[in-house]
């Protein structure tokens, strides 16, 4: 009896850890909230996806605190903001600093996970392995969408066919391992950022297709100073280069080729995790795997006659969050608390019964995703830090509610913005003037000061 209820601890200390879900975590690269189909795109083919979303949750708003693949990608494994985990831009010099971070798949591994990576890292150019991987198969820098050059635990080497699929394959590959512990699979595709490469079999996709313009692609820009000031050199950058105005300033381009291109990347995406889902099915896993998807930052179809990401506008900042785990989450649920990339980190670590370090600023979603009642943010903190090669794209700090948004740029006077997003949800009218918005405007510059790390 005596040794019985000595071992009784150990007991459920062994129950408890055999019975930790396996995660499985998507990132999508400049991926924008609304396209999907869960997400009401009407174009777009992501039933692998939706059905996710269906069986699980799909949060509203869900949002990156830095619009930007590297810094965003770094807040994601760290639970923190750029301005504290140092990847601040996309530059190379973020190769080293990215081999230091403490990430959740470190800390995971160290709680006993088997632990892989598989695709895009994007923090500088180094495509060798990084703590906490048991597995590790990485792209250099940005990669390429065929015949890829790739590194299979240390060994340089290229592969024969289309990135996604075999990022998808090296995937499953890892699912169907037996093992004797959970599992973490990150799975970082290259699409659907540029070239927007579709496989050859989704090339034709949409061909005929066709949308109706919607409200921000007819932003006049009145109130807002950042996007249609006077760049100094820009008159003869455009000379040199006519097409740069895509990126750094005002462009009207039909949006119609862009968006085909990303939908089309899409559909390989989404067959992927349609793979996934079965091996995890077929293994008899899936209903013990908190399965997630999701994007490092979102994407203009030139909104406010701008392309890429990196601004404060809605398009840039808010994507999609898709997690589906049954012993958590009733299915169809839509939270609509503002979540963060920040966020995933301590969530991850609570699932998996690791510590979660104090340095982490971010909060678990555990409550959220059993619905939980609790206490949560009203208001996140958001940032970016010009880079030399984009000059129209100015330093920012933005302070986000459910219904306002105040973008602060502290190199440029008189450029502020306020927007109330419930009656213009486009962003369209910025209110930082209007008499009747002074006390929301004064409240956000001080939410701003305190959210600010």
């Amino acid at each position: 009896i005596i040794a019985a209820v000595l071992s009784f601890p150990a007991n459920i200390a062994a129950a408890e850890k055999s019975e930790r879900p396996n995660i499985v975590f998507v990132l999508v690269d400049d991926l924008r909230w609304d396209a999907l189909g869960c997400t009401g795109h009407s174009l777009a083919k992501t039933p692998h996806i939706d059905r996710l979303a269906k069986e699980g949750a799909l949060f509203k708003n869900f949002f990156v605190t830095h619009p930007l693949c590297s810094p965003a990608r770094a807040s994601f494994l760290t639970g923190q903001h750029s301005r504290t985990h140092g990847v601040t831009n996309n530059s190379q010099e973020h190769s080293q600093l990215s081999h230091k971070l403490v990430t959740f798949p470190r800390l995971l591994r160290d709680a006993g996970y088997h632990t892989a990576f598989v695709g895009k890292w994007h923090m500088g150019v180094d495509p060798s392995p990084r703590p906490g991987f048991d597995h590790w198969i990485g792209l250099p820098g940005q990669g390429l969408f065929n015949n890829p050059k790739i590194n299979i635990n240390g060994t340089n080497t290229v592969l024969e066919g289309y990135v996604t699929d075999i990022l998808n394959e090296r995937a499953v590959e890892f699912v169907k391992q037996k093992r004797d512990k959970p599992f973490m699979l990150y799975l970082s595709h290259k699409a659907v950022h540029g070239p927007f490469t579709p496989a050859k079999r989704h090339e034709h996709l949409f061909a005929d297709a066709t949308l109706e313009p919607w409200p921000a692609l007819k932003d006049t820009l009145e109130g807002k100073p950042a996007i249609t000031r006077e760049i100094p050199g820009e008159a003869t950058r455009k000379k040199i280069n006519p097409q740069a105005t895509v990126q750094n300033g005002v462009n009207r381009e039909p949006p119609m080729s862009l968006v085909r291109a990303q939908l089309q990347c899409m559909v390989s995406i989404d067959e992927g995790v349609g793979m996934i889902y079965d091996a995890l099915k077929q293994s008899i896993q899936l209903d013990n795997t908190v399965f997630v998807f999701t994007s490092d930052n979102g994407f203009f179809w030139r909104e406010h006659g701008l392309g890429d990401k990196r601004w404060a506008y809605e398009e840039a900042i808010r994507v999609p969050l898709v997690i589906r785990y049954p012993k958590w989450i009733k299915p169809g649920r839509t939270p609509d608390e503002l979540t963060l990339n920040i966020d995933v980190a301590p969530t991850f670590l609570e699932l998996g019964n690791a510590p979660v370090p104090a340095s982490m600023q971010g909060k678990s979603m555990a409550p959220l995703l059993q619905g939980k009642k609790t206490e949560w943010r009203s208001a996140a903190f958001f940032e970016y830090f010009q880079e030399k090669q984009y000059p129209r794209m100015p330093t920012w700090n933005a302070v986000r509610t459910d219904r306002w948004k105040y973008i602060h740029y502290p190199d440029l006077a008189d450029s502020d913005e306020l927007y109330d997003l419930k009656n213009d949800p486009h962003e369209l009218r910025n209110l930082k003037t209007d008499p009747k918005a002074q006390k929301e405007l004064n409240d956000l510059k001080q939410q701003l000061a305190q959210l600010k790390p």
